[in-house]
């Protein structure tokens, strides 16, 4: 939803977004979401996982392999205390969201069975339970060799919630299986980018500017392996805003081809929505 734009900017919020990726016949497939209407953020979107930075990730003493923390500060132009909450809310994000777990017992393990700890799951979305205290209690040792960073979008200063979002690349873990089991979506669904897209094209879901700038920058890749190998380049996005039309006001780098993909009577649908 857009602010009339005579007022001050709302706050921004940190956040995490994690595009969960595996192998195929048909190359890169990734995890997507379609958020049920009602929520207060791109409600009826097609998303990947992920959410707001809890404030105890930002103190969390918790076993941690792969790039330090200074690395990923580096990398997302962030402070050492806002690179880990971003780094564990990543995690966490995608644990309470899909059931992917990108912890395990050890430097070299992956958690074997996520669903296990349903009922820690259920915890964590209701906020009852620290991701630290979570990972601690089961000697569970975050995997950040598991992640990669992938791109660094800001909210318009025209919407009436607004998120620093750093975008992480993750693949899905031999053995685990991403659910759809999550209040937030109404359909979870395994697209390759280019099936995503021409679903973006054909109208059968939304997607925001990040969503489907990722998605070109992934189908240009034939597997997981070199997506992940790949050093992308993070600089932060944050869309101009030409008008106060909504989604056809926002400008950003081929916000050109993104919107004469929406079409007119999709704009207008779009106008107002909860974006």
């Amino acid at each position: 939803m857009f602010t009339d734009g005579k007022s001050a900017p709302v706050p921004l919020r940190d956040a995490s977004t994690v595009v969960l990726v595996r192998d195929s016949d048909r190359g890169i497939e990734i995890f997507l979401q379609r958020r049920v209407k009602q929520m207060a953020f791109a409600g009826g979107m097609t998303v990947f996982p992920g959410g707001g930075v809890d404030a105890r990730d930002r103190d969390a003493e918790i076993a941690w392999v792969g790039p330090e923390v200074g690395w990923w500060a580096e990398r997302f132009g962030a402070d050492v205390e806002t690179a880990r909450a971003l780094v564990c809310a990543a995690v966490r994000e995608t644990f309470e969201e899909c059931g992917v777990l990108l912890a395990g017992a050890s430097a070299d393990i992956v958690h074997p069975n996520p669903a296990e700890l349903t009922g820690e799951r259920e915890r964590l979305v209701n906020k009852d339970l620290s991701f630290a205290q979570f990972l601690n209690d089961n000697d569970l040792v975050l995997r950040t060799d598991l992640l990669a960073p992938l791109s660094h979008w800001i909210t318009p200063k025209n919407e009436v919630r607004r998120y620093d979002t750093r975008f992480f690349l993750a693949e899905l873990p031999a053995g685990q299986t991403a659910d759809g089991e999550t209040s937030e979506a109404s359909e979870t669904l395994w697209l390759t980018a280019d099936a995503a897209l021409d679903a973006w094209n054909s109208g059968n879901h939304f997607l925001l500017p990040p969503t489907w700038s990722q998605l070109r920058a992934i189908a240009e890749y034939a597997t997981v392996a070199d997506l992940m190998a790949a050093d992308h380049e993070i600089t932060p996005i944050e869309p101009s805003i030409a008008d106060q039309s909504g989604l056809g006001g926002l400008r950003f780098a081929d916000s050109d081809a993104y919107l004469a993909s929406l079409g007119d009577g999709r704009m207008e649908q779009l106008k107002n929505t909860n974006s």
